[in-house]
Protein backbone atom coordinates (compact mmCIF):
# COMPACT_ATOMS: atom_id res chain seq x y z
CA UNK A 1 0.00 0.00 0.00
CA UNK A 2 1.30 3.45 -0.31
CA UNK A 3 0.14 7.10 -0.15
CA UNK A 4 -0.39 9.08 -3.07
CA UNK A 5 2.54 7.90 -4.50
CA UNK A 6 4.66 9.00 -1.54
CA UNK A 7 5.72 5.68 -0.23
CA UNK A 8 5.17 2.55 -2.04
CA UNK A 9 6.44 -1.04 -0.73
CA UNK A 10 7.76 -3.53 -3.60
CA UNK A 11 7.98 -6.93 -2.70
CA UNK A 12 10.01 -9.38 -4.86
CA UNK A 13 9.98 -12.12 -2.34
CA UNK A 14 13.95 -12.54 -3.48
CA UNK A 15 15.91 -12.54 -0.15
CA UNK A 16 12.14 -13.22 2.32
CA UNK A 17 8.45 -12.45 2.64
CA UNK A 18 7.51 -9.10 2.13
CA UNK A 19 7.27 -6.90 4.82
CA UNK A 20 3.53 -6.99 4.41
CA UNK A 21 3.50 -10.92 4.84
CA UNK A 22 4.76 -12.06 8.28
CA UNK A 23 5.72 -15.57 8.28
CA UNK A 24 3.38 -16.35 11.15
CA UNK A 25 0.69 -15.37 8.74
CA UNK A 26 1.91 -17.59 6.03
CA UNK A 27 -0.28 -20.83 6.24
CA UNK A 28 0.84 -24.08 5.06
CA UNK A 29 0.83 -25.03 1.41
CA UNK A 30 2.98 -21.78 0.33
CA UNK A 31 6.17 -22.30 -0.89
CA UNK A 32 8.84 -19.63 -1.89
CA UNK A 33 10.93 -20.83 -4.94
CA UNK A 34 11.63 -19.79 -8.69
CA UNK A 35 11.15 -21.98 -12.40
CA UNK A 36 14.25 -23.73 -11.61
CA UNK A 37 12.46 -25.25 -8.40
CA UNK A 38 11.95 -28.77 -10.74
CA UNK A 39 7.86 -28.16 -9.23
CA UNK A 40 6.51 -27.79 -12.41
CA UNK A 41 4.65 -24.08 -13.88
CA UNK A 42 5.38 -21.73 -13.77
CA UNK A 43 9.21 -21.88 -14.83
CA UNK A 44 10.22 -17.82 -14.94
CA UNK A 45 8.80 -15.02 -12.90
CA UNK A 46 7.01 -12.34 -15.49
CA UNK A 47 9.63 -11.08 -16.71
CA UNK A 48 10.65 -14.36 -17.73
CA UNK A 49 13.58 -14.78 -15.34
CA UNK A 50 13.99 -18.38 -13.79
CA UNK A 51 16.33 -17.22 -11.11
CA UNK A 52 13.24 -14.80 -9.70
CA UNK A 53 11.65 -16.24 -6.41
CA UNK A 54 8.21 -16.25 -6.08
CA UNK A 55 5.08 -17.97 -3.95
CA UNK A 56 3.74 -20.76 -4.77
CA UNK A 57 1.22 -23.28 -3.29
CA UNK A 58 2.28 -26.47 -3.54
CA UNK A 59 0.59 -29.51 -5.16
CA UNK A 60 -0.19 -31.23 -2.18
CA UNK A 61 -2.34 -28.23 -1.11
CA UNK A 62 -4.63 -28.89 -4.73
CA UNK A 63 -8.06 -30.03 -3.17
CA UNK A 64 -7.98 -27.34 -0.24
CA UNK A 65 -6.92 -23.82 0.83
CA UNK A 66 -4.63 -21.54 1.62
CA UNK A 67 -4.14 -18.02 2.66
CA UNK A 68 -1.87 -15.26 3.14
CA UNK A 69 -2.38 -12.27 5.16
CA UNK A 70 -0.77 -9.12 5.13
CA UNK A 71 0.10 -6.91 8.42
CA UNK A 72 -2.16 -4.13 9.88
CA UNK A 73 -2.71 -1.29 7.12
CA UNK A 74 -4.10 2.22 8.75
CA UNK A 75 -7.53 3.73 7.21
CA UNK A 76 -7.61 5.25 3.51
CA UNK A 77 -9.31 8.70 2.88
CA UNK A 78 -7.94 11.26 -0.21
CA UNK A 79 -4.80 11.77 1.04
CA UNK A 80 -4.27 8.54 1.93
CA UNK A 81 -5.05 5.61 -0.72
CA UNK A 82 -4.25 1.87 -1.09
CA UNK A 83 -3.41 -0.16 -4.04
CA UNK A 84 -2.19 -3.11 -4.37
CA UNK A 85 -0.86 -4.58 -7.74
CA UNK A 86 0.55 -7.30 -8.13
CA UNK A 87 1.07 -10.29 -10.82
CA UNK A 88 -0.60 -13.94 -10.60
CA UNK A 89 -0.77 -17.67 -12.06
CA UNK A 90 -2.99 -19.88 -12.17
CA UNK A 91 -2.71 -23.07 -13.39
CA UNK A 92 -4.70 -25.89 -15.56
CA UNK A 93 -5.70 -28.26 -12.39
CA UNK A 94 -8.25 -25.40 -11.36
CA UNK A 95 -9.07 -22.79 -8.18
CA UNK A 96 -9.61 -19.57 -7.61
CA UNK A 97 -7.24 -16.30 -6.03
CA UNK A 98 -9.41 -14.13 -3.96
CA UNK A 99 -8.74 -11.26 -2.36
CA UNK A 100 -10.28 -10.20 0.77
CA UNK A 101 -10.94 -7.17 3.28
CA UNK A 102 -10.95 -7.82 6.92
CA UNK A 103 -11.64 -4.56 8.62
CA UNK A 104 -10.70 -4.49 12.51
CA UNK A 105 -14.30 -4.16 13.91
CA UNK A 106 -15.20 -7.23 11.69
CA UNK A 107 -15.04 -10.56 12.57
CA UNK A 108 -15.89 -11.74 8.39
CA UNK A 109 -13.36 -11.13 5.18
CA UNK A 110 -15.20 -9.64 2.56
CA UNK A 111 -13.87 -10.56 -1.04
CA UNK A 112 -13.24 -7.53 -3.17
CA UNK A 113 -11.32 -9.77 -6.20
CA UNK A 114 -11.32 -13.10 -7.31
CA UNK A 115 -10.43 -14.65 -10.43
CA UNK A 116 -10.56 -18.85 -11.32
CA UNK A 117 -8.38 -18.51 -14.51
CA UNK A 118 -9.71 -18.18 -17.94
CA UNK A 119 -6.71 -17.75 -19.00
CA UNK A 120 -5.00 -20.25 -17.45
CA UNK A 121 -0.98 -20.77 -17.64
CA UNK A 122 0.25 -17.12 -18.24
CA UNK A 123 1.24 -14.71 -15.86
CA UNK A 124 -1.10 -11.98 -15.08
CA UNK A 125 -1.06 -8.76 -13.56
CA UNK A 126 -4.03 -6.99 -11.30
CA UNK A 127 -3.99 -3.90 -9.55
CA UNK A 128 -6.87 -3.25 -6.55
CA UNK A 129 -7.82 0.00 -4.96
CA UNK A 130 -9.17 -0.28 -1.37
CA UNK A 131 -11.09 2.06 0.88
CA UNK A 132 -11.88 1.69 4.16
CA UNK A 133 -12.25 3.92 7.11
CA UNK A 134 -10.12 2.25 10.05
CA UNK A 135 -7.64 -0.27 10.48
CA UNK A 136 -7.36 -3.36 8.01
CA UNK A 137 -5.89 -6.70 6.68
CA UNK A 138 -5.85 -8.06 3.15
Amino acid sequence: CFNSGSSCEKCDFETDLCKALYELNLQPGWIRRNGRSGMGPPYSDHNGNDCAYFLSLSSEMRSSSSALRTNVFLPTDEEHVCQISFHYWISQTSGTLMVGLQKHSEDTITNIWQDSGELQNQWKANTITINSTENYEV
